[in-house]
């Protein structure tokens, strides 16, 4: 899976690409656009997995089919992160946000992906916060 890496007092964490939907712009349409702005890389949108509820609003994820090249640091949108290939069996010991999401995640690469976009409440603020369901 692909993920922005950020470094902040010593410490590297990453998030999952995201961004928001511009004006006229279908939210598949901007997945795909705000997925090639943060990693260079093109693709398609499989199915939305989940909405995160965040400081009172709701954030759509969904599962993407990538082809090309990670794209160079200084070329990308991504608020000065480094897109980075982390396997997904990785996931739930990454620092990584939405934590929860990234701990279903994985779960879901095993045990399938889910039929409708799962509700998931991610206020978890310690990266390193083992998974807890």
């Amino acid at each position: 899976m692909v993920l922005i890496g950020f470094e902040e007092d010593g410490e590297q964490f990453y998030e999952i690409p995201s961004g928001g939907v511009e004006h006229g712009e279908t939210l598949h349409a901007a997945v795909i656009r705000e997925q090639r702005e943060e990693s260079g890389l093109a693709g398609s949108v499989v199915s939305e997995v989940a909405r995160v509820w965040k400081d009172n609003r709701r954030e759509h994820c969904f599962l993407l089919n990538t082809e090309g090249e990670l794209g160079a640091r200084e070329e990308l949108d991504n608020h000065g992160g480094r897109p980075t290939w982390v396997p997904l069996n990785e996931l739930p010991a990454t620092p990584v946000w939405p934590r929860r999401l990234a701990w279903r995640i994985a779960h879901w690469h095993r045990a399938g992906w889910p039929i409708r976009p799962a509700e998931i409440a991610d206020g978890i603020h310690d990266l390193q916060a083992p998974c807890n369901w």
